[in-house]
């Protein structure tokens, strides 16, 4: 399989390359600024090309130079619509006319959390710029590559050594270090990166089609889930703010519990629980 990653100069991005050079695959990985510092743990035979999803003229170019079999978009432009939106829709665009398959990584955020849980079947209904975005993204993606795979998941952990967003903001609660609380009543199924790595270059070199979810077994808050990384890192849980979402004036998807038994009994990888995968000391 020769894969392209667009996207993976990022936590999930990282992940994924590590794993398709591991397993032999010819890979290929973007960054939108600036490469990755090769000292981290980067596979010394990936190769990285310079990617702005915002130009479809470069988009054009690293496909052609890179000539993939499959294209791997885990990019994520948050809330910027040029990016998150139009680039998901370009990147679509481009690799239906060529003829690759297309794994497109979204994300719970294009629910509402008012009428969960949320199976494969429910249609996108976002509350937030972020969820709008990657809501257009997959509309743009199911019309213009019929083929691909949609993945849907939830809030990505890691080991404790590389850190994700969620980890890092904890840590820096826990410490003092800034101000803000993990809520009590937002509900998310978190998912380790290595099992939603590992599950994305099996949909990759699959037929599947269609859209699919990819997260945890666990439904927890975010203050729960604040708590057992805390414990993991050997943190004091008592250090950790807690608040709700619906006390503060910006909406926000409260209850979204992404249901992902179907794509689980499909796949050989096993997707653990944040309660399985947090219990275990970082290495």
């Amino acid at each position: 399989m020769r894969l392209l990653i667009i996207g993976g100069s990022g936590f999930l991005g990282g992940e994924l390359a590590r794993r398709a050079v591991a397993a032999g695959h010819e890979t290929s990985a973007t960054y939108a600024s600036r490469p990755p510092d090769t000292r981290h743990d980067v596979p010394p035979d990936l190769s990285w090309h310079e990617l702005d999803l915002r130009d479809p003229a470069g988009l054009t170019e690293v496909l052609a130079r890179v000539a993939p079999s499959v294209v791997v978009n885990v990019s994520s432009g948050d809330s910027d619509w040029a990016v998150t939106a139009e680039g998901g829709i370009r990147v679509a665009e481009a690799v239906a006319g060529r003829g690759c398959r297309l794994v497109h990584v979204s994300s719970d955020a294009v629910f509402s959390g008012d009428g969960g849980p949320y199976d494969e079947t429910r249609l996108p209904d976002p509350v937030t710029p972020y969820g709008a975005a990657k809501a257009a993204a997959e509309t743009g993606v199911r019309l213009l590559a019929p083929d691909a795979v949609v993945v849907r998941t939830s809030l990505i952990i890691g080991d404790g050594q590389t850190l994700s967003v969620h980890e890092r903001h904890v840590r820096d609660l826990a410490a003092g270090a800034r101000d803000g609380v993990l809520f009590t009543d937002v509900v998310r199924c978190p998912v380790h990166v290595a099992d939603l790595a590992a599950a994305l270059l099996e949909l990759a070199a699959s037929e599947v089609a269609g859209v699919r979810h990819v997260a945890g077994p666990d439904a927890l808050t975010r203050y729960e889930l604040g708590v057992l990384v805390a414990r993991r890192d050997g943190l004091d849980p008592k250090r950790l703010p807690a608040g709700r979402q619906a006390d503060g004036a910006r909406r926000g998807a409260l209850d979204v519990r992404l249901d992902s038994r179907v794509t689980r009994r499909r796949l050989r990888t096993r997707l653990r629980g944040a309660r399985e995968f947090l219990a275990e000391p970082p290495p």
